[in-house]
């Protein structure tokens, strides 16, 4: 089945990348911890990455600009989309073959055998009429008519589950829109007083997508608070992940937005973001993991690039905090905060503990080509 023309878009960004950089793919497998199969599926665009992760690792292996990482990101968003919006369609449609074959991502692939319908059983119709004569059918009639009955309960469980998923989607976007949203007369103020953001030429909430002024003054603010963060006024996702550490930092909810509570923070807050420099992580990593430094490093640099506030949401609403991407559920099992994660010296420590566990790596599979040829478990005692 060709590729849509979101996912098309998607592939031919990829492609572009990795052709300007000269790179392989077994050089990106290498740099980017994704199987380099999996790569050339994503370029070829017979495939769309679940997560941004991986995208944005490929993408900054081969040498984007944070210019190409936006376009990248908001191209992602639409061929993920279009893959969930056809998912769903493919899953609600008529199976009348007896055995389809599976493509090379799994999708459609065979439903179990012995889904038959009991001989005698009435028929349901595609108008969903039922019909009051009895029919003798045969074995493939059988297996037919399960299938039949199978999809008309599919394409009803599929139609509960959309619902559910916009209703889930308009929930989630009017919470993060309300929770940090100006309340009626709350906030004013004017350019004259010095807050732009307050002003009648910023809307109510600063977001994801938006370029203007607005935009660069959250980055100003940012930026004079110590973040490592380009003023370009585009909000992307470097503009994302600041304001998200910023609203951790602060206690605010971190739904990634800029509304009332977010900007009142950015003017009055007496929080810094200094992070530590790319050496001195390297050099305090390699001090923690005494017996794997290099393949510590190598991790923590495929998973973040050495960015102690490297945030990077999932698609399952989670996020993974800090240089080494702890998860919400390792967070949890270590009984840390993702304040915590967010600090360098914490996140290194709580890595170290995972690792300790088995004296390997095996937390972070997605980044085993980054540690190939250094060691990653304890020499022999």
């Amino acid at each position: 089945m060709p590729a849509c023309p979101e996912t098309e878009r998607f592939a031919a960004l990829l492609r572009s990348l990795k052709n300007r950089s000269g790179l392989s793919y077994e050089a990106l497998a290498k740099k980017t911890g994704t199987a380099g199969s999996t790569l050339h599926r994503y370029c070829r665009g017979t495939s769309v990455p679940q997560d941004y992760g991986s995208v944005h690792r490929f993408a900054t292996a081969c040498g984007a600009t944070p210019d190409e990482l936006r376009t990248l990101h908001r191209q992602w968003a639409l061929a993920d989309a279009a893959r969930t919006e056809a998912g769903t369609e493919a899953d609600a449609g008529l199976v009348e073959v007896v055995d389809p074959v599976a493509d090379d991502d799994g999708n459609g692939a065979e439903e179990p055998r012995g889904e038959e319908s009991a001989v005698g059983e009435s028929a349901v119709g595609e108008s969903g009429a039922e019909e009051s004569e009895t029919v003798e059918v045969g074995p493939v009639q059988q297996v037919r008519q399960g299938r039949f009955r199978l999809d008309q309960f599919r394409r009803g469980r599929s139609r509960v589950v959309v619902i559910g998923a916009v209703a889930l989607t308009l929930g989630v976007s009017a919470w993060a829109l309300t929770t940090d949203h100006p309340s009626s007369g709350s906030g004013s103020g004017s350019v004259a007083d010095g807050r732009l953001l307050f002003s009648a030429a910023c809307q109510p909430v600063v977001a994801m997508g938006q370029h203007d002024a607005c935009v660069g003054e959250v980055q100003r603010l940012l930026h004079a608070k110590g973040a490592d963060i380009d003023v370009d006024s585009d909000f992307g996702p470097q503009t994302l992940r600041r304001v998200t550490a910023f609203q951790v930092f602060t206690g605010l909810q971190p739904n990634g937005v800029v509304g009332d509570a977010t900007k009142k923070a950015l003017y009055t807050s007496n929080v810094r973001m200094n992070v530590w420099s790319p050496a001195k992580v390297r050099q305090h990593i390699r001090a923690v993991f005494t017996e794997a430094p290099d393949a510590a490093v190598a991790i923590a640099d495929c998973q973040s690039f050495l960015d102690p506030l490297h945030i990077l949401p999932n698609t399952n609403g989670t996020r993974n905090w800090g240089l080494f991407q702890i998860s919400d559920l390792r967070l949890r099992e270590l009984g840390g905060t993702p304040r915590q994660a967010l600090d360098p010296e914490w996140n290194i420590r709580a890595a170290e503990r995972l690792w300790s566990k088995k004296r390997d790596f095996h937390d972070w599979p997605n980044c085993a080509r980054a540690v190939k040829g250094a060691t990653t478990t304890a020499p022999t005692r």
